[in-house]
C-alpha cells in the first residue's frame, strides 16, 4: 500500500519539473528564505535525490525552492500540518477565508480568542496564516495549552492574503506527503537515495535565549540528542542528511569530530528578540554526512 501510495504521488508531480515562483506563505522563526545562497553548494544535486523529507517543516523555505521529487514534508504542530493540508487540497477555501481578514488590534485580538474547533479546516488554515502575518514579529508560538499568544504586530500596511503566492504553494505541494508527526516517525523508512533535511528548533546558545515554543510541547536537550541518534541512524542506513543547528556547545558535543559528519559555519542574522538592537549576526551550523 505504501509503495502504491508513493508511486501515485510520483505521478502527480514530475521530478523533473519545478513550479515558479514557490515562496514560504508563513513567517516563521528561524526560516531559511535569506540562508539559501550559502547553503546551495551543499544540498545534493536535485536530480540524484530518490525521495525528500523535511520533519520539521516550518515556513518551508528549503522544499519550495528546491522541490524535491517524492518528498514528505511533517512537523509535530498539527494546526501547522492542517494549514499546509488545505493550501494543498483547497487553496480556493483558504483564499476565501483569508480575504475579511484585517489589519486591525482588536480585531487581532478577537480572531486569536476564536475556538479553532469551531471552524471549518480552510478557516483554521486562514486563522493561523492570519495572526502569523499581523502577530508581533511574525512569530509563532503556543501556550501549555496549545493556544497561540503573541501579541499584536502593529504593521503599517501588511499582506494578508498573498493569493498568487498561496497559488503557487499549492501548485508546489501537489504530491507531497504531509504528516503531523514526530521527526523519528517521519523519517523511520527512509533508505539509501533519500535525502533529509532537519531544521528543528535550535539547541539554546545560553540559559536566556531559548525559544522552542512553536507548539505547547517544546523542544529540549534530550529531543536534541534524540535526533543526534536519528541521524546516526540514517547515516549507516547510507542516507544522505542535511542538519542545521546553532553553534551552541550541545551541538559541537553531538556531531563534532564524529566521521563522516562535517561541520560547515553559517552567517544567520537573529530576527526574533524583544530588543532590536540585539538582532543580528549569528553563527550557526550545517552538519552534513556526506
Amino acid at each position: 500500500m505504501k509503495d502504491e501510495r508513493l508511486a501515485s504521488q510520483s505521478k502527480i508531480q514530475n521530478p523533473k519539473s519545478k513550479i515558479q515562483n514557490a515562496a514560504p506563505f508563513l513567517k516563521w522563526a528561524g526560516g531559511k528564505q535569506r540562508l539559501l545562497a550559502q547553503y546551495q553548494d551543499y544540498f545534493p544535486p536535485r536530480h540524484t535525490v530518490r525521495r525528500y523529507f523535511e520533519p520539521f517543516i516550518g515556513g518551508a523555505a528549503v522544499f519550495f525552492h528546491y522541490q524535491f521529487p517524492r518528498a514528505t514534508l511533517s512537523d509535530k504542530n498539527d494546526k501547522l500540518i492542517e494549514a499546509y493540508r488545505m493550501v494543498q487540497q483547497n487553496v480556493d477555501g483558504v483564499i476565501r477565508a483569508l480575504q475579511p481578514h484585517r489589519n486591525d488590534a482588536d480585531y487581532f485580538y478577537a480572531v486569536r480568542a476564536q475556538n479553532p474547533a469551531d471552524l471549518s479546516p480552510a478557516e483554521r488554515a486562514a486563522r493561523l496564516i492570519y495572526l502569523n502575518k499581523i502577530c508581533y514579529n511574525g512569530l509563532y508560538r503556543e501556550n501549555s495549552r496549545g493556544e497561540f499568544n503573541v501579541p499584536f504586530g502593529r504593521y503599517k500596511n501588511p499582506t494578508i492574503c498573498h493569493e498568487s503566492r498561496l497559488r503557487a504553494a499549492a501548485r508546489a505541494l501537489q504530491g507531497a506527503r504531509l504528516l503531523a508527526a514526530d521527526f523519528e516517525e517521519t523519517v523511520a523508512d527512509a533508505q539509501e537515495g533519500d535525502f533529509v533535511y532537519f531544521d528543528p528548533p535550535y539547541a539554546p546558545l545560553s540559559a536566556t535565549s531559548s525559544f522552542t515554543s512553536y507548539s505547547k510541547d517544546g523542544f529540549t536537550v534530550a529531543d536534541q540528542k534524540r535526533l543526534a541518534a536519528v541521524v546516526a541512524d540514517l547515516t549507516a542506513r547510507d542516507c544522505r542528511v542535511m542538519l542545521s543547528n546553532s553553534s551552541a556547545p550541545l551541538v559541537y558535543e553531538l556531531y563534532d569530530g564524529r566521521p563522516p559528519y562535517r561541520l560547515i559555519k553559517i552567517q544567520a542574522r537573529r530576527n526574533i528578540n524583544s530588543k532590536a538592537n540585539k538582532r543580528g549576526p549569528v553563527k550557526e551550523l550545517l552538519i552534513i554526512n556526506y
